[in-house]
């Protein structure tokens, strides 16, 4: 999907499920951070897309230094900050997430993602299926860690195969270098490496290897959410807003 000022938008519609059937178009996107967005984009989200709520992955000093831009003056939609870090009480910055940015284990960094933000992504959850709610766009900065990290769990938890959740992530690679030259002239994320490299690396394999351990140490993306407060009526929910 193409914005003047966004990138990295995309749809999770179309993707295989096990059983049969395809993820819905039209009910959750992802992308990269808003807060440079022009009014046209806000337009196509709004009117075009239906978009009515935003969830911010970001930390709250990112929030705090990045802000929001036009999103917040220009429309009604609601925003849920619902960071993804490493621990439920880290407050760090952007940049202290991954200490050298130019070597890091990115499925471990996934691993420890979940471990820390278990109850925001279950609330995630819970705004998804309300319908009130929709549609729903989730972002962190790049558009690529800590939303890959919930479009993983969105993904498998409602059936969809490793494979198409891993050639979901990688489809960032497409976008990165643009990424990474609008999130180095920000404040909060100078000193980025080159696109595909350290943390900005890309490969279907992190994924996989982020999805094998979430099935080894807790039996998939359905009993993560379950053992972390999702009702199983709210697990079917899920799967009847994203599945068709």
């Amino acid at each position: 999907m193409e914005f003047a000022q966004i990138d990295n938008v995309r749809d999770l519609g179309g993707l295989p499920v096990h059983g049969g059937g395809l993820t819905r178009f039209g009910v959750v996107y992802r992308s990269s951070t808003l807060q440079q967005a022009t009014c046209e984009d806000l337009t196509k989200l709004v009117e075009t897309h239906g978009l009515r709520t935003v969830i911010d992955l970001r930390l709250p000093d990112e929030v705090e230094r990045e802000g929001y831009g036009r999103v917040t003056t220009d429309t009604d939609v609601h925003i849920a900050n619902l960071p993804i870090r490493k621990s439920p009480q880290s407050s760090l910055a952007a940049r202290d997430l991954v200490p050298d940015k130019t070597r890091v284990d990115l499925t471990e960094l996934y691993g420890q993602l979940l471990a820390g933000s278990s109850e925001h992504i279950v609330e995630a959850v819970r705004l998804i299926i309300d319908p009130a709610r929709r549609s729903v766009l989730f972002h962190c900065a790049a558009g690529k860690d800590r939303t890959g990290v919930l479009a993983a769990v969105l993904l498998d938890a409602v059936g969809v195969p490793a494979a198409d959740i891993a050639d979901d992530y990688v489809l960032t690679n497409l976008r990165m270098q643009r990424v990474r030259d609008r999130l180095d002239a920000l404040p909060s994320y100078a000193g980025l490496p080159p696109a595909n490299t350290g943390v900005l690396a890309i490969t279907g394999e992190v994924m996989l290897g982020f999805l094998e351990n979430l099935h080894a140490d807790h039996g998939g993306a359905a009993k993560f959410l379950l053992a972390h407060g999702l009702s199983e009526d709210e697990l079917e929910a899920l799967r009847t807003a994203l599945v068709v």
